[in-house]
């Protein structure tokens, strides 16, 4: 181990130098290491001991308290340059060739810092420049190991709320933390949103000072003792919330801060030790670029998921009718499928198929496709070919393949006399039995240019009428239910109708609107998911379409 020695920098002793070698306590005992004859000097104040983890200051539960600085410490480990307060009294900390070993080392105020924060994440791998003691080589392997194994499960996760639990699972159990939050910075308005939160209690409040302070200034932050730290001795969420020790890094993709991890005890001081900061440095690294990743995969998914939704408005933009209707046979067969037991994949899955169901209309006649009676034997032969031209527009894109069975089969019939094909049972994909269901359902209680819309219970005796000859059983069983349990009775067209409801818009299905509302509140429709804005002309209240961006 590198010669230590302590330096008394100040009171009657000023000069003298002690050499350290295991333990040396300080003191006004006679029998101490290092005797300090000052009155709010404790009898047994302090020791500095060296450990195979490095040399650490411990206060004795002294009644003036030990100090870092300005920084109240229970225990320490110390680095080349510290200066120590007992009482009046302030001791220099050197160790001989340590400087060099660190390139970001906790400063008096207990963080780290980097003139470039992008370097940050070097800390923990800093290679070192003498040798380590055993003890010390298995603490950095275990920690490198453990950084590994935690790098290893994040490191292929795409979904983002997944990804949020993974990294802070794998943080608690790294570090013994209380409570943990991730934050990121709003690509609109530059704050920082919370994305997650693990903790004990059902309102974790966070220290905003701490998080503010090390994504600001691209620094890792650690305290010991938060509502003793001087540096956040503003900071109300600290006291109101009883936050102890806290430690806070920031998110780094290159040079772009992403937003922050941030980690806090409550009621306990001196919880994290300066190895817990470094490995929450060293896990921060590959966490962003994992969060980076997730964030590059959740855009292309939203760039599809729009796009899709925009292929289906070209179809409402030839129909208005349409745009209802699609809208609301995706939620019912969502409903349904979920009544059925599929996953979320599979769901979402379904709300694109739903969406694209009747996008072959696209190549249907305005003529037939508007006209507002019964259609002829001729035009009925027409709107016929809209299954294959959908499936056709769809099977060259290898994203939308997953999608064909939406629109090919969902006017085949159970008992093999449907089209295009005649498929029949389970011959027919289990996609077109379930919008089968649901697009007659929907033709059935909605309202159609040559005929109002009739009540749900009687769709419901009809659809029951077909189960087995037009319908799969079992999705007729799974509506029944879906009917039962009132999970679809806020998608049914005109449910809603009434004094306090008002028609969205885009889909022309009813929003209720609850007492109290005011002319120019917003409202979300829970068909087709759109902002709209309540407004009043002539004493009576309508719906009025927000834009997206709005």
């Amino acid at each position: 181990m590198n010669q230590e020695r302590l330096t008394i920098l100040s009171g009657p002793r000023q000069g003298a130098a002690f050499d350290v070698h295991g333990n040396v306590t300080i003191g006004r005992n006679p029998d101490s290491a290092i005797v300090l004859e000052d009155p709010l000097v404790s009898r047994r104040h302090a020791v500095v001991e060296q450990t195979p983890n490095g040399t650490l200051l411990r206060d004795l539960e002294s009644g003036n308290g030990t100090y870092i600085g300005e920084r109240r410490v229970l225990e320490c480990r110390l680095t080349h340059g510290d200066i120590i307060r007992i009482g009046a009294i302030e001791i220099r900390f050197e160790a001989e060739g340590q400087e060099s070993q660190v390139r970001f080392r906790p400063n008096l105020s207990g963080h780290i810092e980097s003139s470039d924060a992008s370097n940050i994440y070097e800390t923990f791998f800093q290679a070192s420049t003498s040798a380590l003691a055993p003890g010390q080589q298995q603490d950095v392997q275990s920690r490198l190991a453990a950084i590994y194994r935690a790098n290893q499960i994040i490191s292929s996760e795409r979904d983002l709320q997944k990804l949020f639990r993974r990294v802070m699972d794998q943080i608690f159990t790294l570090i013994p933390a209380h409570n943990g939050v991730i934050l990121l910075k709003d690509e609109k308005t530059g704050e920082l949103i919370t994305e997650y939160v693990k903790s004990g209690s059902k309102d974790a409040v966070i220290s905003s000072t701490i998080v503010n302070r090390a994504f600001h200034n691209g620094e890792a932050v650690i305290t010991y003792d938060a509502a003793d730290d001087a540096r956040f001795e503003s900071g109300a969420s600290i006291i109101a919330q009883n936050i102890s020790s806290a430690m806070c890094t920031p998110l780094m993709h290159q040079s772009e801060r992403l937003g922050v991890i941030y980690v806090d005890t409550r009621g306990t001081t001196n919880a994290f030790k300066r190895g817990d900061l470094e490995m929450l440095v060293a896990f921060s690294g590959p966490a962003a670029i994992a969060i980076k990743n997730a964030q590059y995969v959740h855009h292309l998914e939203r760039a599809y998921h729009d796009t899709l939704i925009a292929i289906a408005d070209l179809v409402s933009m030839r129909d208005h009718y349409t745009v209802g209707h699609t809208w609301r046979v995706t939620n019912f067969a969502i409903e349904i499928a979920r009544v059925l037991g599929w996953n979320e994949e599979q769901l979402e899955a379904c709300e694109m198929g739903g969406l694209l169901h009747d996008v072959g209309k696209i190549a249907v006649d305005d003529a037939v496709l508007r006209k507002p009676g019964q259609l002829t034997d001729e035009e009925y032969a027409h709107m016929r070919v809209h299954p294959e031209r959908g499936a056709w527009m769809l099977q060259d894109i290898e994203r939308l393949k997953p999608l064909v069975p939406y629109c090919l089969y969902h006017h085949e019939r159970y008992d093999g006399k449907g089209y295009p094909f005649g498929l029949a049972g389970e011959a027919i994909p289990i996609e077109g039995r379930l919008i089968a269901v649901a697009d007659t359902f929907d033709a059935i209680t909605s309202n159609r240019p040559y005929r109002q819309g009739l009540p749900p219970h009687v769709a419901i005796a009809e659809i029951v009428e077909g189960r087995g000859t037009q319908f799969d059983p079992a999705i007729v069983d799974a509506l029944l239910a879906c009917y039962r349990e009132g999970k679809i009775t806020r998608i049914i067209q005109e449910s809603l109708k009434g004094s306090k409801s008002i028609v969205c818009p885009f889909c022309s299905t009813f929003i209720s609107i609850p007492d109290g509302a005011n002319e120019g509140d917003c409202f979300k429709c829970a068909v087709c998911h759109r902002t709209v804005q309540l407004r009043q002309q002539n004493n009576a209240y309508y719906g009025e379409l927000l834009s997206e961006t709005s």
